[in-house]
């Protein structure tokens, strides 16, 4: 009977042993040893912050010397009387001028009124091309079409419509005289239609811009929503005006402030087509630029109108912002 007993004991005593938990200390369940106790050596080790920085100073220096540097040394033109010859420094008195210039003035009110022509264009006529190439089976073949005249430097578009405008052989000419709107005179050589002429040009070579924006802002549009207004009854015109153009504020926000900036800046096709004529019909603000500070080499006074004339782009292109932000903020 003892004997039994003690082989019982003996046996739950190596049966504990064998199926105890083995001990582990805090330290090693806190922080866990790697198994790898050495570490490797690392060929490609980090490079500091200021490498990168290095790399990129060269191209910062330059882009800097092309940009700040004329920028600033506009600056000072403007507050000299410069020749070719020299400088003389007359401050602020390039400024003063300009409110008593006339043209000056005029070519600010050619430019307000080539801009708006240009804009409204543009926008109405870029998203509804949009909207119809949208729904296109022939969707890529339009895209390509439309991106034709784009293509084209605004020189040569000049000269092309140059052509197409001529009293003698122009095509345009033939049709506008054959519809009786235009006369024997070209529609260049007009005071009245000049403008109308110049508009044109720009509305064809630049509204595939506005479509191309438009478009990529169509296909970002929520397919739910669009369904939902229709399960609703909502007719297409209704479902244009309450979701797709909602949409689209950001995309023709920056399709708007591109071509804000390319009336104020881009002269070439106008240069070939009239050349601010016939007369100053067409002598937008630029155009005047142009003329005082390359043709009459008034270089002190022609950097006061291209300051000026940057002032104003800023703070207009601000205001479009603002006025495509307010809708959106509406929206939210």
């Amino acid at each position: 009977m003892t004997d039994v007993s003690s082989l019982s004991g003996s046996t739950r005593d190596m049966g504990a042993q064998l199926f105890r938990a083995r001990a582990h200390s805090v330290e090693v369940e806190a922080r866990p040893r790697a198994e790898i106790s050495h570490k490797p050596r690392n060929f490609n080790p980090p490079l500091p912050k200021h490498y990168y920085f290095y790399l990129m100073a060269p191209a910062i220096a330059i882009l800097a010397f092309i940009s700040l540097y004329p920028f600033f040394w506009l600056i000072i033109m403007s507050l000299q009387d410069v020749t070719i010859g020299g400088g003389e420094w007359v401050g602020l008195k390039n400024y003063t001028k300009l409110f008593t210039d006339a043209r000056f003035l005029e070519g600010w009110v050619l430019l307000a009124k080539y801009s708006i022509m240009c804009l409204g264009l543009q926008v109405g006529l870029g998203v509804t091309l949009a909207v119809v190439v949208n729904s296109s089976r022939y969707e890529k073949y339009l895209v390509t079409a439309l991106l034709m005249p784009m293509m084209m430097a605004p020189a040569v578009a000049g000269l092309l419509w140059l052509f197409l405008y001529n009293g003698t052989f122009g095509w345009y000419h033939w049709l506008l005289q054959s519809a009786g709107i235009l006369d024997s005179a070209s529609i260049l050589a007009g005071s009245n239609t000049a403008m109308y002429a110049i508009v044109l040009v720009d509305v064809w070579q630049w509204t595939p811009l506005i479509t191309i924006i438009a478009l990529a802002g169509l296909k970002r549009v929520p397919r739910d929503q669009l369904e939902a207004n229709m399960v609703d009854g909502a007719s297409p015109l209704r479902n244009f005006f309450a979701i797709i153009l909602p949409n689209l504020y950001p995309v023709l926000l920056i399709a708007v402030l591109l071509r804000f900036m390319d009336n104020f800046r881009f002269i070439d096709s106008l240069l070939v087509l009239t050349g601010g004529g016939p007369g100053s019909a067409t002598k937008i603000l630029p155009v005047y630029l142009f003329e005082v500070a390359f043709k009459f080499f008034k270089l002190g006074r022609g950097a006061a109108i291209a300051l000026t004339l940057l002032l104003v782009t800023i703070l207009l292109g601000k205001l479009l912002v603002r006025v495509f932000e307010k809708p959106q903020g509406g929206k939210g």
